[in-house]
């Protein structure tokens, strides 16, 4: 059986050769575009999870169906504010525990 000959590297190691070093330009792009799609997933499949439509949850919070489309797309990122309120608005909750 063939093999291909993989090596495991350290994740951190691997964004610093791509992305650079914490604190730089280059690390904080890539850092506020991973977030941006994790917080989109995440509310995008909470979405659906609740078998709430994008026009649905528009309509809970006052704004237009566009809005929530672009926050799932991760071309907008919601204000802390807003994350809280779409996640009441999904009737959850979100908790903010120390490490």
């Amino acid at each position: 059986m063939p093999t291909s000959n993989h090596i495991i590297t350290n994740i951190s190691e691997q964004l610093e050769k791509e992305f650079g070093k914490h604190g730089t330009p280059e690390r904080a792009k890539f850092d506020e575009e991973a977030y941006t799609f994790y917080t989109s997933q995440i509310l995008l499949e909470t979405r659906k999870e609740s078998g709430i439509t994008q026009s649905e949850l528009a309509k809970r919070l006052g704004v237009d169906k566009a809005y929530i489309s672009r926050i799932e797309k991760g071309t907008t990122i919601p204000s802390v504010a807003t994350f809280f309120r779409i996640a009441s608005a999904l009737g959850r909750s979100v908790e903010l525990r120390p490490n």
